[in-house]
């Protein structure tokens, strides 16, 4: 017999109510032992007071509902107590389970596997669970309940569907080379491969929107040294990040922090600024700095606008995924040729420039909403199901590659067997091959009670 498992399913520590959901043959068990009562009617919240199987004392007093199998989220029979949610409570009910003979507590996300291995869910789904958990602003929370909701799956079984016919119609030429089958058959079939190739090329040529969307953009904050780069952090953050200093160098070591941008989220990466020198720790910043700009999706380049040839020096930085920032406006302009600047062909390339004072605030509204439309403009946010993980790209990969395969195949026998290539690298996606491999990877990341 399975174990039946238990687990607090709502955050832990102290709060106002606290979530325990038990899953498993002995559910009903577990529910009659603490509340002293017979199962109520399924999904209906009852208010009863719980105590100690053992010792009989009384632990809480809160609501149950019962969820009998197969119309619970596991599949199994469910049970849920939602009591006060003091830690010495919460402790007490979870220790008066573990009593009870053939009850454990979850592991992390072992109550959504349950849901996976039920067929409640597939494995895209699973994941959209974790992100829409993980979800830490708006346009992530409309992305996760998407996938949860089924529609990358859907996607990825729409295809397959299409794969298992095409597939079929090769089984047909193969099998039944006498009969009566259609002349253009073969060509047919290379036409419908040819339009899901298409479609899969179109869905994996994406700039990586999705997975953007659920890591957040990188935006890394370069510069010189002095120039404001910690300051405009700061601001941004709205919190005391970096250490701000008259002193340049100050900055020596890479520093993040998530915002959320309108909706859209962001990781700011602040730097050391960018100069020659000849002190070893500041040269392992500088180093650092271009590493971080390397990997950026986008660049936020700081010029202190008094500055003389800093345009200059700077330029090489400068492409289309750069937005320049002539910060210090507040004092008088000084030495930088603006005019000339201007006409460089580097900062013609660049997304925008905008003159601001992180001091005075001058100018910065102007810039958050231009950054915000390059960070928009860069996810593309839509409705359409988009690609969010690692394996589901490579899987996709996969199809792409046999499917092209498949369309030069010297004989039909190789052009089927790319056809089955196909149609379980689309089936690893969402679980319905065996993924047993797959499964610890997928839900490593749950948290314990989901």
């Amino acid at each position: 017999m399975r174990d039946t498992i238990f687990a607090l399913s709502s955050a832990p520590g102290r709060a106002g109510i606290a979530v325990v959901r038990v899953s498993g043959p002995k559910a009903a068990e577990i529910y009659c032992a603490l509340t002293r009562r017979t199962l109520p009617e399924a999904r209906v919240a009852l208010l009863v007071r719980l105590f100690d199987p053992v010792e009989g004392g009384l632990l809480d007093e809160g609501l149950a509902l019962w969820f009998p199998g197969p119309r619970s989220y596991t599949g199994e029979d469910s049970v849920e107590f939602h009591l006060h949610g003091g830690v010495a409570v919460v402790a007490a009910v979870l220790e008066s389970m573990g009593r009870i003979e053939g009850a454990r507590p979850a592991e992390p996300g072992e109550f959504t596997r349950c849901a996976f291995m039920a067929g409640k869910i597939d494995l895209t789904e699973a994941e959209g669970v974790i992100d829409l958990i993980d979800a830490e602003t708006s346009a992530q929370r409309r992305q996760a309940l998407r996938q949860a909701g089924g529609a990358l799956g859907n996607l990825y079984d729409r295809w397959r569907d299409r794969l298992v016919v095409i597939l079929a119609h090769y089984e047909a030429v193969l099998d039944f080379p006498d009969e009566d089958l259609p002349d253009d058959v073969v060509a047919r079939i290379n036409k419908d491969i040819a339009v899901l190739s298409d479609e899969v090329t179109q869905h994996l040529d994406d700039k990586r929107r999705g997975e953007r969307l659920r890591n957040g953009v990188r935006i890394a904050i370069i510069g010189p040294p002095n120039a404001g780069k910690s300051s405009l952090m700061n601001m941004l953050a709205q919190r005391d990040v970096a250490i701000v200093s008259e002193t340049a160098g100050t900055t020596r070591d890479v520093i993040e922090t998530h915002l959320d941008l309108g909706g859209l989220p962001v990781t700011l990466v602040d730097t050391a600024g960018l100069r020659e020198t000849v002190d070893a720790v500041e040269a392992e910043g500088v180093r650092r700095a271009h590493l971080a700009a390397d990997q950026s999706d986008l660049k936020v380049l700081v010029l202190d606008q008094r500055a003389s040839g800093a345009e200059g020096q700077m330029r090489e930085q400068i492409d289309a995924e750069t937005i320049v920032v002539l910060n210090k406006s507040d004092l008088e302009l000084g030495a930088m040729d603006v005019a000339a600047y201007n006409q460089s062909p580097n900062y013609l390339k660049a997304l925008g420039r905008y003159r601001i004072s992180v001091k005075t605030g001058v100018g910065i509204d102007q810039f958050i909403d231009g950054l915000t439309s390059a960070v928009r403009d860069m996810l593309d946010v839509t409705d359409a199901p988009i690609i969010t993980r690692a394996r589901h790209r490579a899987a996709l990969e996969d199809v792409r590659h046999v499917l092209t395969s498949s369309q030069s195949a010297p004989l039909p026998e190789l052009a089927a067997e790319d056809m089955r290539l196909a149609v379980r690298a689309l089936g690893r996606i969402t679980g319905s091959v065996d993924v047993e491999d797959l499964l610890d990877v997928v839900f490593r990341d749950f948290c314990i009670g989901k």
